[in-house]
């Protein structure tokens, strides 16, 4: 499974059984495909073709690792751009493979049922909060049974094209940030979540995290160099660690903040939005904790691959990525 997002490009191989996934190879490479999206709704042309690039490099890896089937699937940015024939274009000339667009339901329903697929969750009531670059997914249920369900144009690329801070960021920058984010929840956002909160019983939601930010978040507070999912995979972070973190880095210049153990140097400038979009949702609903999954919506694309019909190659895994 490839995954186009807004940022970055990931890849998961995995091992399927039923709904069960067992990860085999993860990598991720920051590609920026949404630079410069939202000032003129078109895919810059070097950003297309790096992010090509990594799809083609990654179609290798998979095939490598013994996947019997590829899927590329694409997001937030692939969605509103007047140009993505462009990506298309250029992801089947690079890498053989055919994109699929998914909607913003789809990316949140299957960013779900990932999430929920880890044992040590699947019989909580939780609040998914996955950020990525281009849109912000938010998605409250229990077990298989979805209540709320939201994809929201708050991402982490998107606001910091918006923001433009300075470097390093001033007071103001992250003044101007909080007010932005929080007139965006309430907006937006809480008429319909809080009812659907304080239905399940506000106490007893659990707010979940996954996707770059909230892994970096947990890399950082454990110290890691490289990714580890099992130190990273059920980390919480409380509501005063994230308020810290965020005090930290908006008062750094990006040439600090790449010296930050656990903070991948080319996620130094994103971190900033990233963060901030989580420590306003904290805010804004009274959360005091934050878990960290690795699963995501990749786990769920891979257990509806391959679609009725399809033939994996003989001899290969039964999916792949």
């Amino acid at each position: 499974m490839v995954d186009i997002g807004t940022n970055s490009v990931k890849l998961l191989v995995g091992d399927v059984i039923g709904d069960v996934v067992t990860p085999l190879l993860e990598q991720s490479r920051q590609t920026r495909l949404g630079r410069g999206l939202y000032t003129q709704h078109r895919l810059l042309p070097e950003s297309v073709a790096t992010t090509a690039r990594a799809v083609a490099a990654f179609h290798v890896l998979a095939r490598e690792c013994g996947a019997g089937a590829v899927r590329a699937i694409a997001t937030s940015a692939a969605r509103e751009a007047i140009n993505v024939e462009t990506l298309i274009e250029a992801v089947r000339v690079a890498a053989g493979l055919e994109v699929e667009i998914i909607s913003g339901e789809q990316e949140a329903r299957w960013g779900f049922a990932g999430v929920m697929s880890d044992p040590r969750l699947h019989d909580q009531t939780v609040l998914l909060l996955d950020v990525g670059g281009g849109s912000t997914e938010f998605v409250l249920g229990r077990g298989l049974e979805v209540r709320f369900r939201q994809s929201h144009r708050l991402g982490a690329v998107r606001l910091l094209e918006e923001l433009a801070p300075a470097d390093p960021p001033a007071a103001t920058d992250l003044a101007r940030g909080r007010r932005a984010v929080a007139l965006a929840l309430e907006t937006a956002l809480a008429p319909a979540l809080r009812p659907a909160l304080n239905a399940f019983g506000a106490e007893a939601v659990r707010l979940v995290g996954t996707g770059g930010t909230a892994t970096i978040l947990a890399m950082m507070a454990r110290g890691l160099q490289r990714f580890d999912r099992d130190a990273v995979d059920g980390h919480v972070l409380s509501r005063g660690d994230v308020a810290e973190r965020l005090a930290q880095l908006w008062s750094l210049p990006t040439a600090w903040r790449r010296e930050i153990p656990g903070l991948p140097p080319e996620r130094a400038d994103v971190i900033l939005t990233g963060v901030l979009i989580y420590d306003a949702v904290m805010a804004c609903f009274g959360f005091d904790a934050l878990c960290v999954t690795t699963r995501s919506l990749r786990f769920a694309a891979l257990v509806e691959w391959p679609p009725a019909g399809a033939r994996l190659e003989r001899g290969s895994r039964p999916a792949g990525g």
